[in-house]
């Protein structure tokens, strides 16, 4: 997931330098979501891979 937020970002950056900028927000708020996303779930994961006995 996080592989795919980089994508998206790079993406961003691309579509901005060449002057699509609708295309840009769009990547770069796709780029954002998936990033939050797999920031909690790697919290979630972390906090309950942890609680072994």
């Amino acid at each position: 997931m996080l592989g795919y937020a980089v994508l998206f970002f790079i993406i961003a950056l691309v579509a901005g330098v060449l002057g699509f900028f609708t295309l840009a927000s769009a990547a770069a708020g796709i780029a954002k979501i998936l990033f939050f996303v797999f920031l909690v779930l790697f919290i979630i994961s972390f906090i309950f891979g942890r609680r072994r006995v």
